[in-house]
């Protein structure tokens, strides 16, 4: 129930910044529902929670599932909020649909047409998350809308796919698609920079980071890391700064608006954002407090549609001495690097130019199906073991040899 939370929670964020970006009501609805949904299994969770704790030490341990599980609701609320923008019709401005498209995990559409590689086929046959670096949260077919899309879905002409991750696998996805070529949307031409371009800037960077905030927090659950926990407070507290600039900008920005209600998006998504940041840091505050965590939930995360690893970069690996914009790790295998530790210090959020040396570790969110491949460009090959059926590194020339 926590991974299907997980994933939901995840899913209804993605949904909820396409429905902002592509200014579907349809879409923004179906977010309203999924909520709905995830209120049930929440209300679920905690009275299995509530029967599991027998005796002091269960309440005890229960207690921070329980708190992940708040943690996981707040999110869902803040993918509502964010999703309310669209269908209360409280309007953004243009200049941010234009820079979304320069976030660095983007929400895109395209149709499928009939003779093209998708047309007739089960999803399952493309792997897109390690194909192209983006993965599909949605499917609108008809007039109904796909949010469970497994791997056994046939693909049909005419229907919309909406998908979420690297801009660099557009191109790709679209020819897949038999799509016609396309281009992101152009800022409009102005003298200057304004309060509200500066805004605008801000509220894109707070996506950004309240989403790495929460890929963090994932992460230093799984790897009990008090180092990951702190990058998760610092960039909380980036947010609160960042959202108290946004709200003086927008207002400064009001008189010459033509339209000053749309202003009012951007304070919506402003304070959604710092709930994401709130929430990822709840969830590490187990960690931050050395708190028990209780074991089920290592379970559920791992059972959870995206994996969190942690790889050493092994001298002579494929990935040593080249940066991350080459390696285009987003796109083949499909794992967004959330952080890179190097000499017992984390560098998050890095940028392409960022150059892999041995050493180093990646702490990377992807697709299950991907693992292998990455663990491999790191010079590494998983290896089940017999006795507890998870997987080890073993490096690669001594798994060749045995």
């Amino acid at each position: 129930m926590i991974s299907e939370a997980k994933d939901s929670c995840e899913l209804m964020i993605d949904l909820a910044y396409a429905a902002v970006y592509f200014g579907d009501t349809q879409m923004a609805d179906e977010v309203d529902e999924l909520g709905i949904r995830l209120n049930d299994l929440v209300h679920d969770m905690r009275a299995v929670c509530v029967m599991a704790a027998r005796s002091p030490r269960d309440a005890d341990s229960m207690a921070s599932v329980l708190k992940i599980i708040s943690s996981i609701e707040r999110m869902g609320h803040a993918a509502v909020d964010i999703s309310r923008i669209v269908s209360h019709r409280v309007g953004i401005p243009r200049e941010l649909v234009v820079d979304l498209s320069a976030a660095e995990e983007v929400s895109h559409q395209v149709s499928l047409r009939e003779g093209s590689h998708f047309a007739h086929r089960p999803l399952a046959d493309f792997e897109l998350p390690v194909a192209v670096g983006m993965r599909v949260v949605a499917i609108h077919r008809d007039r109904g809308w796909i949010t469970d899309v497994g791997g056994d879905e046939v693909l049909l002409p005419g229907d919309v796919l909406f998908l979420h991750g690297s801009p660099a696998g557009i191109p790709r996805l679209r020819h897949l698609a038999g799509a016609p070529s396309w281009s992101p949307p152009e800022p409009l031409e102005g003298p200057t920079t304004t309060d509200l371009d500066r805004a605008v800037d801000v509220l894109v960077e707070m996506k950004n980071i309240s989403t790495t905030c929460v890929g963090l927090a994932w992460s230093a659950l799984v790897l009990r890391d008090a180092g990951l926990a702190a990058e998760v407070n610092h960039l909380e507290d980036r947010l609160d700064e960042m959202k108290e600039r946004l709200e003086t900008w927008v207002l400064r920005s009001s008189p010459a608006a033509t339209d000053p209600s749309s202003l009012r998006g951007l304070l919506h998504l402003a304070q959604a954002a710092e709930d994401l940041g709130d929430s990822a840091q709840e969830m590490v505050w187990l960690i931050e407090k050395q708190e028990d965590v209780h074991p089920i939930l290592a379970l559920a995360l791992a059972d959870a549609d995206e994996v969190l690893v942690r790889l050493p970069v092994r001298l002579g690996s494929r990935v040593e001495g080249h940066s991350l914009a080459r390696l285009s790790l987003d796109i083949d295998p499909g794992f967004h690097v959330l952080a890179v530790r190097r000499g017992g210090r984390y560098v998050y959020r890095p940028r392409g130019a960022e150059v892999l040396h041995p050493g180093d570790e990646l702490i990377a969110s992807g697709p299950g199906e991907g693992e292998r491949t990455l663990a491999e460009l790191c010079g590494w090959v998983l290896v089940e073991d017999d006795e507890t059926g998870e997987d080890t590194l073993v490096p690669a020339g001594d798994a060749s040899s045995t």
